[in-house]
């Protein structure tokens, strides 16, 4: 699948597909009024989560309040839960390691081109409610897997910035 650069700011190259014959982003969804733009299929749910995590303290998208993960879920990546990265375009992000999400969707194939994380591959990982662009979901070919989510696109159950 050929790769465009983004200026959409979300972290990575973006597959071509997700490019509408108008040079926009119409992620996940097709306005009405453009007939004869091809529909995204590469767009998928976390299956992982079957079960309701019981999260006593949760983290919601910043945009519609929709849960998300919840601090409990932290864990540590290459040493640390927090990581500064830089895409190819210089755009910077904090992002913050968790082992569990829910309320998230994926967009197209993972991809190990300009991976933060050595033996990982990536996908771009957006809220399933509103479709924000939330993170990446890191996943090895021995199935380990860790979502690395984008904090400031995060808030607190109680309205505090993560």
């Amino acid at each position: 699948m050929k790769m465009q650069s983004s200026i959409f700011n979300t972290g990575h190259p973006l597959p071509s597909a997700l490019i509408s014959n108008y040079g926009s982003l119409h992620l996940l969804r097709q306005p009405a009024d453009r007939p004869g733009e091809v529909e995204l299929d590469e767009y998928s749910e976390d299956d992982v989560e079957t079960k309701e995590p019981d999260w006593e303290e949760k983290l919601l998208c910043r945009e519609c309040r929709q849960v998300i993960t919840s601090p409990v879920e932290r864990t540590e990546v290459q040493g640390a839960h927090l990581h500064t990265c830089a895409n190819p375009a210089g755009i910077l992000y904090q992002i913050g390691c968790f082992r569990k999400v829910r309320g998230c969707g994926y967009v197209g194939p993972a991809t190990a081109e300009w991976s933060w994380f050595k033996g990982f591959s990536w996908r771009v990982a957006v809220c399933n409610n509103c479709l924000t662009h939330l993170g990446w979901q890191y996943l090895t070919s021995g199935h380990s897997r860790f979502h690395g989510l984008i904090l400031n696109r995060l808030v607190q159950e109680t309205g505090d910035e993560c």
